[in-house]
């Protein structure tokens, strides 16, 4: 048996709080001692870290009452819902940290600057630099119509058009970490191949929704874009990616083609899981 005092110091719960437990009848000590002191046993205390977990996700204490007397209390049931709600908020909590870390970088994206004939011209400067120059050639033939003036007209309306304009500002943070993701990434087929057997493993995962396994993936998964787009932060990347598997049907059906029917959903509510939406 516990005193009120023992209880206190174990939960950091005050004595006020377990005394004011008892009146309300949340929690009553497991017996009286004839001078009228407070014990608990180890029933009492199970009921009392019951108690703390609904406290955390902020039930009122009359609402964790209602549970508490409910008779047909699932408690595995129960820690389970909690959890999974910790999980939730646990995650929110992450992306807000890293929001906050954005802004202390002094990421900007309500940008509206224009991309200009020089950030153009420093993007293709990058790609001839680190490409061979029969590479740079070949890309050139492929998407640029054979020219580089061609290339840079394109790739400049490109960059201005609003809609992708919006979104690279926000995934990258601003106009000059666009520029800078523009180059190539020296290990892009070791990290393709790594992409490929991650939406496998999602594939496969696709039962045991919101476990860690999960979560860990979907950190693997931000890493990954991370380093193929050159990004500080892939999360606005990949909630906007998630965002197109459940409205993009067409890109919905690919994903599911390639790696399994419902892989484009499940990621899609695994990311939505990770950061907390």
């Amino acid at each position: 048996m516990k005193t009120v005092k023992d209880v206190s110091k174990m939960t950091g719960i005050s004595i006020r709080t377990l005394r004011y437990y008892d009146e309300i009848g949340l929690l009553k000590p497991a017996k009286l001692t004839d001078a009228g002191y407070r014990l608990y046993d180890s029933r009492a205390l199970e009921k009392l870290q019951e108690i703390m977990f609904f406290k955390e996700l902020e039930i009122p204490l009359e609402d964790i009452k209602k549970i508490m007397e409910n008779p047909l209390l699932d408690k595995k049931q129960i820690l389970a819902a909690q959890k999974a709600m910790l999980e939730k908020k646990r995650n929110r909590l992450d992306g807000i940290i890293e929001l906050i870390s954005d802004v202390m970088e002094g990421v900007n994206t309500m940008s509206f600057e224009e991309f200009g004939e020089n950030d153009v011209k420093t993007i293709i400067s990058k790609m001839q630099q680190e490409l061979s120059e029969e590479e740079f050639n070949q890309f050139i033939g492929q998407y640029g119509g054979g020219s580089i003036e061609a290339y840079e007209k394109q790739l400049k309306q490109g960059l201005n058009d609003e809609n992708n304009k919006a979104s690279l500002l926000k995934w990258y943070g601003g106009k000059e970490k666009v520029v800078e993701g523009y180059k190539s990434v020296p290990n892009m087929e070791d990290l393709r191949k790594e992409f490929d057997a991650l939406q496998k493993d999602f594939s496969a995962h696709k039962e045991n929704a919101g476990d860690e396994t999960e979560h860990a993936m979907v950190a693997k998964l931000a890493d990954l874009y991370r380093q193929m787009l050159n990004m500080d932060n892939a999360r606005n990347f990949l909630l906007d990616l998630a965002k197109e598997y459940l409205q993009n049907e067409k890109l919905a059906e690919a994903q599911d083609k390639q790696y399994g029917e419902g892989t484009a959903r499940y990621m899609a509510e695994a990311i939505q899981r990770y950061y907390g939406i």
